[in-house]
């Protein structure tokens, strides 16, 4: 049997100096981000985590809905209040795929990253990151990122079987949710401290590139506009994915602007 799961045993799994110092768990919630923003709006403090069971608003990527079965994924977010400029808070949504890929690496599993933040274990979808902001006067007030991880889900629905699975899925066995939530809240403190330094991925580009599971592959831009193909090489400290085209130019590539598919398979 997977150990409990519930405010105490994920706290005595987080070895941090401030990321997820101080956990609130509940059964069920709407959405762990907007748990987060609320928390927020009473004065909690950096670093502050939000995990549930059960989410009844749960959303991924463009509003999607997403629900989970008990003790199968691990549903959280986290609060952070950084000072740098707002233009700068969308990277922190590939420092946390970076930083969950870091976590399933330390459980001896191969891993990878489907740029620019979805966590794929033999090229299937395991993770989904959702990073919202809050601003007042200009300023950021607030950055929330939500991770929903397939831990033991033991059933993919059909619609996503190509696109999607779990690390029970995929190795046979079963995971302590609490030990991956304290992994992820070390590799992502580690990170965020690299990328407050610089307010870019320069401290940590080569780790991203060497787990991009794009890196060297062909790729599709699919720009509303104008679709192409070309050859991924890895991103820049911006975050931005490099893509040779076909004309041999080197083009960058913005997340949030436009999708890339691999031409063979999801990742």
């Amino acid at each position: 049997m997977i150990n409990g799961y519930n405010q105490e045993t994920i706290s005595k799994a987080i070895n941090t100096k401030w990321a997820g110092k101080t956990v609130h768990f509940a059964k069920e919630t709407d959405s762990t981000n907007e748990w987060i923003k609320r928390l927020a709006r009473e004065q909690a403090s950096e670093g502050t985590l939000a995990v549930a069971e059960f989410q009844s608003a749960g959303k991924g990527r463009l509003g999607r809905k997403w629900e989970a079965p008990e003790g199968s994924s691990v549903m959280m977010s986290i609060l952070l209040r950084p000072v740098f400029e707002p233009q700068y808070a969308a990277m922190l949504t590939l420092v946390m795929g970076l930083s969950v890929a870091q976590a399933v690496q330390e459980l001896d599993i191969s891993v990878s990253i489907k740029w620019p933040n979805d966590v794929v274990v033999s090229r299937k979808k395991i993770c989904g990151i959702l990073t919202e902001m809050g601003l007042e006067n200009g300023k950021i007030r607030e950055v929330v990122i939500g991770d929903g991880i397939n831990v033991n889900l033991e059933n993919i629905p059909e619609e996503l079987q190509d696109k999607a699975t779990s690390l029970y899925l995929e190795t046979g066995r079963k995971y302590d949710r609490n030990r991956i939530i304290g992994l992820v809240m070390e590799k992502f403190e580690n990170n965020y401290e690299k990328f407050v330094q610089t307010c870019d991925l320069s401290l940590m580009i080569d780790e991203y590139n060497a787990m991009l599971a794009n890196r060297n592959q062909p790729v599709r831009i699919l720009d509303k506009k104008n679709p192409w193909e070309g050859m991924a090489l890895g991103i820049n400290e911006q975050g931005e994915l490099l893509v040779r085209d076909d004309t041999g130019e080197i083009r960058t590539v913005r997340a949030g602007e436009v999708s890339v598919r691999g031409l063979y398979s999801y990742v």
